[in-house]
């Protein structure tokens, strides 16, 4: 399964190997991140309506995360299980899996599009905005809903690329969609004068960019798997088990929007518009922290897949430990940066010093233990690549459904600064989690390695 620009997973050393394909997901992952953060730099630095425009925007985030959710249920669940099938030499099962996820993803695009087209103005004002910032969030979402399919052609099926090794062609996929944003947004933001309507344009324009770039490698010769249309009738033997397992990805960003709700809700009864400003630009900056975690992980996934699929305790086993070390050394530079020169995020987003300062004191408080999250998100995407579905679930549900949100709402009651309180939730539900979740990882690694000694 290897050819001049595909990684071979069972055989090239794991160091090189994970950083071959971690440093392209990375990349991919930072500029996944421009889609949003390129809006909300353009639209905060609108003269005279900037500050609102950019709140506007802020709680239109749930929503987009919510589709990226629904490709992640598809996609992150079939793309470990084509992997694990390769490294067993089963091509053709692992060709019916990636056809399964793309009849699946065309038609939750579909479904998409005219559920947010019904709905997003009322899910906006449920979600936080106020009668200040509705008419920004509501004008940039009848835009965006349209591009749904888009979204999910481009974000669900470029997860199969990398599971095959081709971790610089799934990179190219996303930059060339950002290179594209980030050209258009000027041109449609103040060139033609559109405000957030413009953004919107400008981001579902550059995702139909990079899902044509996606469907055409998938179809074309240099793919491993190739996107067959024999394969793409829903088989429920095939499709079922990759659902399974990529519920913990889905509930892990659909359980964002409802965090954001919960967030966005507190602090707007608390602290104002001011405050939900300010947790829009926290939420944009734990997005950066966040996906190129997520680019190590997605670099690691092949490789740990693969080889648990063919059977190899030792090489499972150096994948995972070099990518936790990794993850620890990424998660405690963000947090120093965060703690000690909040500053330099803040500035990226606002000129305004109000809300600079609220923002600087709230990320201190914000992501004060995130130097350990490393362990969190390690630990659970390598569950994930394991194909264990139920301990993947069972922590994706854990450190925001069980701790962090009932957190947002109990501890305002014991401090009398409750805007800082509801910023607090953060930390102390990461701490409780990443505890609960390495503890957790080490007692059902050790017993998987046994027993893939056993076979």
């Amino acid at each position: 399964m290897k050819n001049r620009k595909e990684a071979d997973l069972g055989k090239d050393p794991i160091g090189g190997l994970l950083f071959r394909l971690s440093l392209p997901a990375i990349t991919a992952q930072v500029v996944n991140v421009l889609y949003n953060m390129v809006d909300r730099m353009y639209i905060g630095h609108i003269p005279e309506t900037g500050a609102a425009a950019l709140t506007g925007l802020g709680v239109t985030l749930p929503l987009i995360m919510l589709i990226s959710a629904f490709a992640a249920l598809v996609s992150m669940g079939g793309a470990p299980r084509a992997s694990i099938m390769m490294g067993k030499g089963n091509k053709e099962e692992a060709e019916k899996i990636m056809g399964n996820c793309a009849t699946a993803l065309f038609f939750t695009g579909i479904v998409l599009t005219v559920f947010f087209m019904i709905f997003s103005r009322k899910l906006l004002l449920l979600f936080g905005a106020s009668e200040n910032t509705i008419e920004y969030g509501a004008s940039y979402m009848r835009i965006y809903a349209a591009g749904t399919l888009f979204v999910q052609a481009a974000l669900g099926m470029n997860a199969f690329i990398t599971a095959q090794g081709f971790a610089a062609v799934s990179m190219l996929s996303v930059v060339i969609g950002a290179v594209c944003n980030i050209i258009l947004d000027p041109i449609f933001i103040f060139g033609c004068h559109m405000g957030v309507r413009g953004a919107a344009l400008a981001t579902i324009l550059s995702q139909a960019v990079s899902a044509v770039w996606v469907i055409r490698f998938l179809t074309g010769e240099k793919t491993g798997l190739k996107l067959k249309r024999k394969n793409m009738k829903i088989q429920p033997k095939v499709f079922l088990p990759c659902m399974a397992l990529g519920l913990s990805p889905f509930i892990m960003q659909s359980t964002e929007s409802i965090l954001n709700i919960c967030f966005n809700s507190s602090l707007l009864k608390y602290g104002g518009d001011m405050a939900v400003g300010a947790m829009t630009i926290l939420s944009s900056v734990m997005q950066f922290s966040m996906l190129p975690l997520q680019g190590l992980t997605q670099g690691s996934q092949p490789i740990v897949s693969y080889n648990f699929g063919a059977g190899d305790k030792e090489r499972v086993k150096k994948a995972f430990f070099l990518l936790l070390r990794s993850c620890l050394i990424y998660s405690t530079a963000i947090w120093a940066i965060a703690v000690f020169v909040p500053q330099i995020f803040a500035g990226i987003f606002t000129g305004d010093p109000e809300l600079t300062e609220i923002t600087c004191w709230a990320m201190r408080i914000y992501m004060a233990v995130s130097c350990i999250f490393g362990i969190q998100i390690a630990c659970q995407q390598t569950f994930i690549a394991l194909g264990r579905a139920k301990e993947s679930i069972f922590l994706a549900l854990l450190r925001k459904v069980i701790l962090l949100i009932p957190s947002i709402y109990i501890l305002p009651v014991f401090f009398s600064d409750k805007t800082k309180a509801v910023f607090l939730a953060e930390p102390v539900a990461d701490a409780l989690a990443v505890t609960t979740t390495g503890a957790l990882f080490f007692i059902r690694f050790r017993q998987i390695l046994k027993n893939m000694s056993k076979k």
